[in-house]
């Protein structure tokens, strides 16, 4: 899949979700590129930091809502949406680039659900990273060598990637998380159908 991205956008900027410059982030951006000066290492380690120690809502039956990064790493707890913004959050404070990216998805074809991912600039190029975390078969892993994300997209049930990247998150994603007080009443036909 070729990625797009606009080149008004600054995927190195920080926001109110994105939010790298909160002391919590950017400590735990710090301690990680301490750790790992290389940006390729880095990348791997704030990627497996946020797949690994901040599980998935769904997959724990969590109902707090993390939307920002703060947030997420504060809860320790998020939906994909909120461990990409995360994932984006770490890196960009470092200064690498991250862009947030969307799937739609589906579980028998009938409904839709928006995914998301977030796509890392290394090397000139981009690579689109799955944090969302491993459960139940899912092995999502760090490659700028071949996608390995949660799940590839079946086009034959309506399943695709949107191809574009974003600098900021899709206004229904934040609007969804920001609509309940439990994440656990998304889970049936809540989230976001497309992008």
């Amino acid at each position: 899949m070729i990625l797009t991205a606009e080149p008004s956008q600054d995927y190195l900027g920080l926001d109110t979700v994105i939010d790298g410059d909160h002391p919590q982030v950017a400590g735990l951006g710090a301690e990680l590129r301490a750790a790992h000066r290389d940006d390729h290492e880095f990348a791997r380690a704030a990627f497996e930091y946020v797949r690994d120690e901040v599980a998935h809502s769904f997959d724990v039956g969590d109902p707090r809502v993390s939307v920002t990064a703060s947030e997420t790493l504060e809860n320790r707890v998020g939906l994909c949406f909120a461990k990409s913004h995360l994932l984006a959050a770490l890196l960009r404070g470092q200064g690498i680039p991250a862009a947030l990216c969307y799937q739609r998805l589906t579980d028998d074809g009938s409904s839709h659900v928006v995914h998301g991912l977030v796509a890392i600039k290394l090397d000139g190029r981009w690579h689109r990273q799955d944090p969302r975390g491993n459960t139940g078969g899912i092995d999502a892993r760090f490659s700028v060598t071949g996608e390995r994300l949660a799940w590839p997209v079946r086009p034959e049930l309506g399943e695709r990637d949107d191809p574009r990247l974003h600098a900021t998150p899709l206004p229904s994603v934040i609007t969804t998380l920001r609509s309940t007080d439990d994440i656990l009443r998304l889970r049936n036909g809540g989230l976001p159908g497309d992008f």
